[in-house]
């Protein structure tokens, strides 16, 4: 018997022994993700043992290292750990941007002491983050931003908007993109900064959806006090940096657990809508082909997502291809959802989910368009994709 074995083995009698059998289950409602922070309540007693049982172990951020709050796992290691905990459909114990995006980041630039005050922190919960990168002119030409750092000697001074900022009314800090050195160029212009949320001069402003309920925001800075030690890295590299973190966010948006653990049972809707023919076939023609033609693609994407994951354990950064990740990911479940309302027919337009009238698979299908934007819209990694990847010549 290998290590490896062996650490399947202690894995999987741990999880069965500590994972709570409510939570033995799939995502049904966003009501099921916990996400941390200061002001965050427990939607049972369960859900807060786990998260305790889980990042005691340093399970939460496994591949962490373990004086910043994780398990020191190698990649083979967590991968063990999601297959054992995907065996008794465990529902992850904590989801967060501070572990999807500001903690690789930090761990490759922050200083040591940056990486001790939050990372063990974003670890258990007890911190939850939000983006400060897109501004209502700076979308798509990110570099534009305006948002201003006044340097006050030991601290600046931070005044301008972000848009779209996700959980914004929710979160405890954020990471954010700020001009600091306004004679630079506007790529060396940018520094990556951190803050407190509950500072003074900073508000939010929530950004309804045609879907309903919506977790995005507007951000507005007034002249916000932010110690000059809370830079990440040097001035003037926050756009190494965010460049860095976004390979890490489309890596996220692109995951299928994430965009597909919703829109189980796609074949059963379509089932139980139009009924089966004489051979057992889904009684519709052309919605089996566009389910069949779906079908193909899904298994394609998880295969290269496989790659992706196995290149990324290896040491490996994905680097530009994670572009390819995000615009498959995304443009994907944007056809799922859609043939989820194609296949119930009038009953997907309403359920028991019902936010402002519309039914929760309608509302899914709405909030799919979303996935194609936030991130970097699909032509945006389009182009990526085209110049970093493929080389191809430019057309101006």
């Amino acid at each position: 018997m290998t290590s490896l074995d062996e650490f399947r083995m202690e894995t999987r009698a741990w999880l069965e022994e500590n994972c709570p059998q409510e939570l033995r289950r799939s995502f049904t409602t966003e009501d099921d993700i916990c996400w941390g922070g200061r002001n965050w309540t427990f939607k049972s007693e369960a859900q807060k043992q786990w998260l305790e049982r889980m990042a005691a172990r340093g399970w939460t951020v496994p591949s962490w290292p373990k004086e910043y709050g994780g398990a020191g796992l190698n990649g083979d290691e967590a991968k063990v750990l999601k297959e054992e905990m995907k065996r008794i459909n465990a529902i992850s114990p904590l989801e967060s941007l501070g572990m999807w995006m500001l903690g690789p980041a930090l761990l490759k630039y922050g200083t040591h002491e940056q990486k001790l005050e939050h990372l063990p922190k974003i670890a258990r919960g007890e911190i939850r983050w939000c983006q400060g990168y897109s501004e209502p002119g700076s979308g798509s030409d990110l570099a534009s931003l305006q948002t201003k750092g006044v340097d006050m000697g030991d601290h600046f001074l931070v005044s301008g908007q972000k848009i779209w900022t996700s959980y914004a009314d929710q979160s405890d800090w954020i990471f954010a993109l700020v001009r600091t050195e306004p004679e630079a160029s506007k790529h060396k212009g940018i520094s990556f900064l951190l803050f407190d949320m509950n500072s003074e001069g900073v508000t939010t402003k929530p950004i309804p959806l045609i879907s309903g309920n919506s977790p995005f925001c507007e951000t507005f800075f007034d002249e916000v006090k932010v110690p000059m030690e809370n830079i990440v890295d040097t001035r003037g590299n926050g756009w190494t940096i965010a460049k860095y973190l976004l390979t890490h966010e489309r890596e996220t948006v692109s995951s299928l657990d994430g965009i597909f653990g919703r829109a189980n049972g796609l074949y059963k809707t379509a089932a139980d809508a139009v009924g089966l023919d004489e051979t057992g076939r889904l009684d519709d023609p052309l919605l089996r082909a566009d389910i069949g033609d779906f079908l193909v693609d899904e298994m394609a994407l998880t295969a290269h997502l496989a790659v992706a994951n196995t290149y990324s354990r290896a040491g490996n950064q994905l680097g530009a291809r994670s572009a390819e990740l995000k615009y498959l990911g995304t443009e994907l479940n944007k056809r799922r959802q859609s043939l989820v309302v194609q296949s119930g027919g009038l009953e997907a337009l309403s359920g028991p989910e019902e936010k402002n009238g519309i039914g929760s698979e309608t509302a899914l299908w709405l909030r799919s368009k979303g996935n194609t934007i936030e991130g970097g819209t699909s032509e945006i990694m389009l182009s990526i994709i085209s110049k970093a990847v493929l080389r191809l010549p430019s057309l101006g």
